[in-house]
């Protein structure tokens, strides 16, 4: 799960542009914020590996997705947004409910003990969750 938000993280620098497009209109400094938006993710996935951060990382994660739920909309009703990342309205649509698993296995990292059924179903999560991420 770090190296799945630092990877992304990464990404708002190396291309920001795929980033600035899905960042609604009503953010003015659309660069920065996805800069800023990057900077946090890298932070937050780092954090997450050390058992004294990991909880706080959790749920810096589980604020962020929150945070950035807004582009996952704007992406799915703007038709520029969609364009400029090459993909359909259905891909997007698609998009929007994979914040949701990614809020579920955050919030399990931010538990010191697991239930082996959350294990079960963060599991399940995780794989196809992890293969649509890479597959962007």
């Amino acid at each position: 799960m770090s190296l799945l938000y630092v990877t992304v993280g990464v990404k708002h620098f190396t291309n920001t542009d795929f980033f600035v497009a899905i960042v609604p209109p009503i953010i003015n400094w659309k660069k920065e914020a996805v800069l800023i938006s990057g900077f946090i993710e890298v932070v937050l996935g780092v954090l997450l590996v050390f058992n004294q951060t990991k909880k706080l990382a959790a749920w810096g994660i589980i604020l962020l997705l929150i945070a950035v739920f807004p582009a996952n909309i704007y992406l799915y009703i703007s038709e520029f947004a969609r364009e400029t990342l090459s993909i359909s309205k259905d891909q997007a649509l698609l998009r929007i409910p994979f914040q949701i698993p990614l809020m579920i296995i955050a919030y399990w990292h931010s538990k010191e003990i697991h239930s082996k059924q959350l294990s079960i179903i963060c599991c399940g999560l995780f794989i196809p969750t992890v293969i649509y991420f890479i597959t962007i």
